[in-house]
């Protein structure tokens, strides 16, 4: 088997409806505003909870306010749902509520959890000097990070650079990615346990070669792509050519369907999972290759869609609806793949998964009596998957797009 049945559920049995897909993104937009505290902003859920409370709860885009917050004014943007307060007067309130009180323990700079994600999200609302200078030296120290995976280390911070690259069109930003690059490419290496180039990360006390979008190979691989029209012509193809190698190597094929396993090599659990979601899996490797050439490469376009087929397979996850390891999360690939190829089945495959995850998350608030607030486990991500799949737009919130 490609996955484990037990980390999975059917899915159910309800019609794409547009009408009700509107109406819950606007019940989660109503409930973020409703339980927002201007001084303590969200409580934290009991499934996010991890060790001893945190002064003032989470701050970072993936787990806490600032993710939230983007969240809300994209949906306001776009007209998905009335704001009864405008999130850009709050984001700097999270960002020094994050330096009294960071997330994990002590201010990083990671992406995710840290402060380059927040100061992004500040950036992008009030186009603060401060804010871009911060940044700018945030992502430059973190160039040399041992960790070498998106969640924490460069590979993460430098998608930072690229945003802002794109936004202001400085030369230094540019110049930062590309930094940042030739780190990434120095590290990249023929791994000693399958025949292909990998990352090696050393992460949480052990050294190990992951492949997932989080914390391995197509997290690292993303962030080279996105920025690929700067590199050589030669680097553009040898980076083309390694993708290719890389999930050929690692697949496992079952009939016309393929996954991934987390990582290759040692250290081994007793019993190694087969996961099936953004994190880890075939859904986060088809978001992370998105940006490679749609038909530039057979192999590669035959992989993406066999891991499509793999996700379908398992159905939505039974950890919940979010984005991380969560059933949008999953239902982004089959987005990808509908923009990748025009083929309508894909977009009918993302809006059944929507249907399951609208579910979910009801399901969720009535089992705790109140929401799940965090853009990458809980109810805003969902929301803005559901609106994805009305609008068919395929950008992972905060990841590919600020917009």
């Amino acid at each position: 088997m490609l996955f484990e049945a037990e980390r999975h559920e059917p899915l159910i049995d309800e019609a794409w409806d547009p009408a009700r897909a509107r109406a819950a993104v606007r019940t989660i937009v109503a409930d973020l505003a409703a339980s927002f505290s201007p001084t303590d902003l969200w409580p934290t859920h009991p499934l996010d909870e991890d060790g001893p409370p945190i002064a003032g709860g989470y701050k970072s885009i993936y787990l806490g306010a600032a993710g939230v917050l983007w969240a809300m004014a994209y949906l306001g943007r776009e007209g998905a749902a009335a704001l009864p307060f405008a999130p850009e007067d709050h984001i700097e309130r999270v960002y020094a509520a994050y330096l009294a009180g960071p997330d994990v323990g002590e201010v990083v700079p990671s992406y995710y959890l840290g402060e380059v994600g927040i100061l992004l999200v500040l950036w992008s609302m009030t186009r603060s000097a401060a804010a871009a200078e911060r940044l700018f030296a945030v992502i430059e120290a973190n160039i040399p990070n041992p960790t070498n995976e998106a969640l924490w280390a460069a590979p993460g911070t430098m998608v930072g650079a690229w945003h802002m690259f794109r936004w202001t069109g400085e030369p230094r930003w540019r110049d930062l990615f590309l930094a940042n690059v030739e780190q990434l490419w120095r590290t990249w290496s023929p791994s000693p346990h399958a025949a292909c180039h990998l990352w090696t990360q050393d992460l949480y006390g052990a050294v190990v070669q992951y492949l997932g979008a989080g914390h391995g190979f197509a997290g690292n691989a993303s962030a080279l792509l996105r920025g690929q029209s700067l590199l050589s012509a030669e680097r553009r193809e040898q980076l083309h050519a390694r993708c290719v190698e890389a999930l050929r190597v690692t697949a496992l094929r079952e009939g016309d369907a393929v996954n991934w396993p987390p990582h290759v090599g040692p250290p081994r659990p007793a019993r190694e999972k087969l996961l099936v979601q953004w994190c880890h899996g075939a859904p986060g490797i088809v978001t992370a290759l998105g940006e490679f050439p749609a038909g530039g490469s057979d192999e590669m376009d035959d992989l993406l869609l066999a891991a499509g087929r793999a996700v379908w397979q398992a159905g939505p996850l039974t950890k919940g609806a979010g984005l991380c390891h969560g059933t949008a999360g999953n239902g982004y690939a089959f987005l990808k793949l509908y923009q990748r190829t025009g083929d309508p089945q894909w977009l009918a495959r993302a809006r059944a998964f929507a249907m399951h995850a609208i579910r979910q998350s009801e399901r969720m608030r009535q089992d705790h009596g109140r929401g799940r607030y965090t853009l990458w486990t809980g109810d805003p991500g969902v929301a803005v998957y559901v609106w994805h799949c009305l609008t068919e737009k395929s950008d992972l919130p905060t990841l590919d797009s600020f917009e």
